[in-house]
């Protein structure tokens, strides 16, 4: 699924009216009553307190037709008018009227401290303030109030946007913002929703579809792509009956020392579970017997070192190598990935003390083969990069560094982002069970299980880090989120692979 900026959504709307024949006043009826449908279905006519917040733009016009509706049908509503300006937008002032005329009442008016109302947390509230508009920060009063609905405990629904977050900056930390526990938003998701500084304050996000202009949504250019089930299950590949194992590549896991032999195991065993036709590893001495008694399917090659990696030779012709799982950072070990790099033709994958590596030897990042991955997490990528502002000038830095080294980069997280150069694709499998020790070895070992059967590198990034996220979710199922391993990650590769391509029931 797309993700637009706030421009290109403005766009889309002016677009739908021309090409429709419709007015904002009828776009925004139809958006916000789709707002109202979400409501209604959870609530279902619970006798409860709602208070709706709406701003003098056309986010409190969307929250005047949801209290318009919302009354139509029976509920307990209270509306509050977040008087910031003295200017109103004209569907705001349309649907001001409407209210009045429905409920034969007046909203009442917010314009300073001793006007906000008392909420219970046992109080519904709908945030109508800013949505996508805001191009500043809340001061004054209106940063009061916006922590005043924090404060409550009340459960509270952004309507498109919470309230006090830009659409395309991050906001200073000191800075009011709702933290809403769920956001509907519409048409398309906002990439504020998934940064680690901002994805806090939107909850549960769920997009509406608000029927904008199919033709510009296709052709247009995102800021990024959101990867799910329909578009991870785009990039599968089904098998052919008539195949052998060699089919689907041979893939070469390098690393481990002494202690740190799970790693690579996990890898293996993960790189296998993806569907590679064959997997050795290279390890020193000291994994010999741990490896060869925990995965028979695996070949296991040593190093002539005992304890760590110093001469990394073979005979084989691997379709991918996957290096640097608790490989450590030796000088031994860094020549020996020195002298990998420079005999290796294939894309790569390259995680744990591999990027560490990179980072303190910047001169091989010049070897690395082209459209190789890496896969780091947070700290790893910050001494491959440097420190960063913010998460939009993090997104600037890792879209050159991209470009420099010609090279793909999964940053792990909440929500895992793969870059290759000014394509940003954001998973949205996971769960917080897999934040567990092991889990970035069985996704490395998945995405370079995808690599060896012929999946283009960048496609391999993006199918495996959903996939690895999909089979969490189906361990979280079964184990809750304390208890589960990463090799219950990879152990569950099958199922999730089985569910991609599962059609979901309808009605």
């Amino acid at each position: 699924m797309k993700i637009l900026s706030a421009k290109q959504l403005k766009e889309a709307d002016e677009i739908t009216m021309e090409t429709e024949g419709i007015s904002s006043t009828r776009l925004m009826e139809r958006a916000a009553s789709l707002v109202f449908n979400e409501i209604h279905e959870r609530l279902e006519g619970a006798d409860i307190n709602i208070k709706i917040f709406c701003g003098i733009g056309n986010n409190g016009g969307d929250g005047l037709v949801v209290a318009r509706l919302l009354h139509k049908y029976g509920y307990r509503v209270e509306v509050y008018v977040v008087n910031y300006s003295d200017k109103r937008s004209d569907d705001f002032l349309v649907n001001y009227d409407r209210y009045k005329k429905e409920s034969n009442t007046w909203p009442e008016l917010i314009k300073r401290k001793e006007d906000f109302p008392e909420i219970s947390p046992g109080d519904f509230v709908v945030d109508a303030i800013f949505g996508i508009g805001l191009n500043r920060p809340a001061e004054g009063w209106l940063a009061e109030l916006l922590r005043h609905i924090n404060e409550s405990e009340a459960f509270c629904l952004a309507v498109d946007m919470p309230s006090g977050l830009f659409p395309d900056k991050i906001p200073a930390e000191d800075a009011a913002v709702i933290k809403a526990n769920y956001t509907l938003t519409f048409q398309t998701p906002k990439i504020v929703f998934y940064l680690p500084e901002t994805m806090g304050f939107a909850g549960e996000v769920q997009i509406l579809d608000i029927g904008l202009d199919r033709g510009f949504l296709k052709d247009v250019k995102p800021v990024a792509q959101l990867i799910g089930k329909r578009e991870a299950r785009q990039l599968y590949k089904p098998r052919n009956r008539n195949t052998h194992k060699g089919d689907y590549g041979h893939c070469l896991v390098v690393g481990g020392s002494y202690g740190k032999i799970g790693s690579i195991l996990l890898s293996s065993r993960s790189s296998l579970r993806a569907g590679a036709g064959l997997c050795s590893i290279f390890s020193p001495k000291c994994g010999y017997d741990i490896l060869q008694t925990n995965l028979p399917e695996a070949m296991v090659i040593t190093d002539e070192d005992a304890n760590e990696l110093t001469n990394i030779e073979t005979d084989l012709e691997p379709d991918v190598i996957c290096f640097g799982m608790g490989a450590g950072k030796s000088t031994k070990t860094v020549k020996a990935f020195k002298a990998l790099l420079e005999s290796t033709q294939n894309p790569m994958l390259i995680d744990a003390d591999g990027l560490n590596m990179l980072s303190e030897n910047n001169e091989l990042l010049d070897l690395l083969p082209k459209n190789s991955v890496l896969t780091p997490h947070p700290k790893e990528l910050e001494r491959l990069i440097g420190k960063w502002e913010d998460d939009f000038d993090k997104m600037k830095k890792i879209e050159d560094f991209t470009k420099k080294y010609k090279v793909i980069l999964v940053l792990k997280g909440a929500h895992t982002f793969v870059f290759s150069g000014k394509h940003t694709y954001i998973n949205n499998s996971g769960n917080p069970g897999m934040a567990t020790a092991g889990s970035g070895d069985v996704l490395s070992g998945i995405i370079a299980g995808l690599m060896s059967q012929k999946y283009e590198p960048l496609v391999a990034a993006i199918l495996g880090v959903y996939l690895h996220g999909l089979s969490g979710d189906i361990c979280a199922e079964k184990l809750g989120y304390e208890a589960m391993l990463s090799g219950d990650i990879s152990d569950k590769m099958g199922a999730a692979f089985l569910a991609l391509m599962k059609d979901e029931k309808r009605g």
